[in-house]
């Protein structure tokens, strides 16, 4: 078939290789006049390692990332380590990496495999029954398959799913990159959990610190990826914090900020010629690191699909079919992790000491109650035909 993909962030991209190494005929649009430098640290988790080490990746993501040992959940206010949990005995290795090197990565074995990559082109709407995708300059495109793969704001999700308000969640995050940090032998993800707020720590290649903090407040910011914010702010909400965690806060030069939403996710995913596929389909919040794997899960089972069933309409049913549970279910871990970071009160040493206890007698266990997501393979759930 021909397929247009709108948007070449990481679902986007994966999709485009999965389908093009699948014998599609495949063009990916992308707004942005070039695949720049965007965004900032990411986690590859073992079920999204598991479909990019089957795309014959594996070795590729290993020299722009950084493997995972352990995640250490931290007392935000005194610095001690309340536990330590494995993060390297499964099958597929844990990854800490930036953003742009996946997306590089990603386009260029996209393009190899016969993807085309078309950047500066604004997708404005489709028909879904005509197969057509509209952009803000220049003539449509004309495809048999149209993937929304525009994100968080997709333009063509309101084409598939009926239009639902987005709900403050309450919270909102700051997001930044520190340089000049030496790398850490552990290469360990540490969460600095405080009262009603918490702060996320990961080391990425090139000795830099990738950090997100989110904070409990009832007025919402704009939902969106790229509003400057002032460091000074984002020091005065943790100035109670360790000592650790402030003098990285002090090393903070710029800063962005951004309010944290539910979105529901619809029942059916596709209309026509149209569907829906990673954040256009299932945003989801930043507590799991899924943002990414389950999109790139999402390429993968897509392009095995349309392998299965020659009906369209059928083919894009299985897609959603397949997808829809699992989405839902680690959606509702990420609002439930959401929680759990952000304890006070008696409920905060309770759950402190639970964490120790799992920590020093059974740290397995911890890794274990999330098996169902991290050791999940998509790869074998749906082979390549």
């Amino acid at each position: 078939m021909a397929i247009a993909i709108a948007g070449a962030g990481i679902g986007g991209l994966c999709a485009g290789l999965c389908l093009a190494r699948a014998g599609h005929r495949v063009e990916i649009f992308e707004r942005a006049p070039a695949l720049r430098e965007i965004g900032a640290g990411i986690q590859i988790t073992p079920n999204g390692a598991a479909v990019l080490e089957r795309l014959g990746l594996g070795a590729a993501l290993d020299a722009i990332s950084i493997r995972a040992h352990a995640v250490q959940p931290t007392d935000g206010t005194s610095g001690r380590a309340i536990a330590r949990f494995p993060l390297d005995r499964g099958s597929h290795p844990y990854r800490f990496l930036h953003r742009a090197a996946l997306i590089e990565l990603l386009a260029k074995a996209a393009q190899a495999s016969g993807a085309r990559v078309t950047t500066g082109r604004c997708v404005v709407g489709a028909d879904p029954d005509a197969g057509i995708l509209a952009f803000d300059t220049g003539h449509p495109a004309q495809a048999d398959l149209i993937v929304a793969a525009d994100g968080l704001r997709s333009v063509l999700r309101p084409l598939v799913a009926q239009p639902e308000a987005a709900q403050f969640t309450g919270q909102v995050a700051w997001r930044t990159v520190l340089g000049g940090i030496e790398a850490d032998a552990d290469a360990e993800a540490r969460i600095w959990m405080l009262p009603n707020r918490h702060v996320v720590t990961y080391p990425l290649p090139g000795n830099r610190l990738n950090l997100v903090a989110v904070r409990e407040q009832l007025d919402w910011a704009p939902e969106g990826w790229d509003h400057a914010e002032d460091p000074a702010q984002l020091r005065a909400v943790f100035a109670d914090a360790a000592p650790e965690l402030r003098r990285m806060l002090e090393r903070v030069e710029e800063l962005r900020l951004w309010g944290l939403f539910r979105h529901p996710v619809p029942t059916r995913w596709h209309k026509g010629r149209v569907t829906l596929l990673g954040d256009a389909a299932h945003p989801t919040l930043p507590f799991l690191a899924q943002g990414a794997n389950l999109a790139i899960e999402d390429g993968w089972v897509l392009a095995r699909a349309l392998e299965a069933s020659p009906d369209l309409d059928a083919a894009l049913d299985l897609f959603a079919a397949t997808r829809g549970p699992r989405v839902r279910r680690a959606i509702a871990a990420a609002q439930a992790n959401a929680r759990n970071y952000h304890l006070s009160g008696p409920a905060r040493r309770i759950a402190h000491a639970g964490l120790g206890a799992i920590g020093r007698l059974a740290p397995d266990r911890f890794t274990a109650r999330m098996a169902w997501l991290h050791a999940h393979d998509v790869t074998c759930e749906m082979p390549a035909a």
